[in-house]
This record gives C-alpha cells, structure tokens and sequence, in this order.
C-alpha cells in the first residue's frame, strides 16, 4: 500500500457537506497530486481515505445528479 505525507495537506469542507453548523463535516485536502484525501473533522486524528483523483471526480458527478 503507498503512504502519502499530508503533513502540510491543506484542508478545507468538502462543499457536500451538509449542515450551516459544520456538524457534517467531511473535509478534503487540496494539494496531493494524483489523490484526494478524505476525512470526517470530527474526529482527531482519525483515518484518512485517500481516493484516486479520477476516481474521486466521478463520485462527485454521480453525488451532483
């Protein structure tokens, strides 16, 4: 399995992200060539997923229908 450094990832709330509050947080990293990182914010440190960009565009068609 590859790891990837996402010590300097930039963070931000994924816009599907529901809620004004920020209670749906899932936030993905920009700046990771080739991947998306994904994480839940509410919890420290918890696990990454780190999708295939390609990968991770389609997703985000499908989610957008």
């Amino acid at each position: 399995m590859r790891e990837f450094d996402l010590s300097n990832a930039r963070w931000r709330k994924s816009t599907y992200s529901g809620g004004d509050g920020g209670e749906d947080c899932v936030e993905v990293a920009d700046g990771v060539t080739g991947v998306v990182p994904v994480r839940d914010s509410k919890v420290d440190g918890g696990p990454v997923i780190v999708v295939g960009a390609v990968a991770w565009a389609e997703f985000i068609a499908g989610v957008g229908r």
